[in-house]
């Protein structure tokens, strides 16, 4: 059933329903400036990739402190540390360019998050006039 289909009624209820379960732009754009955790993800109800966000933060830091911490007080770096530092270079970037792609795919996600609450949401309303 479409939109146009509702009763007055229905689009009331549809409208006050959506109040609740919608999801804002703007405040997925202003969670992506804390995008290294993944929390805009997490905003938008997709779990497994905030966690691997999150994951790629966390491994970035903790290579970025143990290579700090191989480098000893004397900064020579020895193989541990280099080791480490590439690790975080690598987690760091891919995390960097995930979020900059998030950037421009965000748009997307909330409006798919959006039309998925509506659709659900019109089901329900008109479930038991089909049946």
């Amino acid at each position: 059933m479409n939109k146009r289909d509702l009763t007055l009624e229905q689009l009331l209820v549809l409208q006050s329903e959506m109040r609740h379960a919608e999801k804002s732009l703007a405040l997925a754009y202003f969670m992506l400036l804390g995008g290294h955790l993944g929390v805009h993800r997490f905003y938008l109800k997709r779990y497994v990739s905030g966690t691997i966000q999150l994951i790629l933060f966390l491994a970035a830091a903790f290579s970025y402190f143990t290579a700090a911490a191989f480098s000893g007080v004397d900064e020579e770096w020895n193989a541990p540390a280099i080791i480490f530092l590439v690790i975080m270079l690598l987690t760091g970037l891919a995390l960097f360019i995930w979020i900059i792609v998030d950037l421009f795919i965000m748009p997307r996600m909330v409006r798919e998050w959006n039309e998925a609450r509506e659709a659900e949401i019109i089901r329900k309303l008109t479930g038991p006039r089909q049946s």
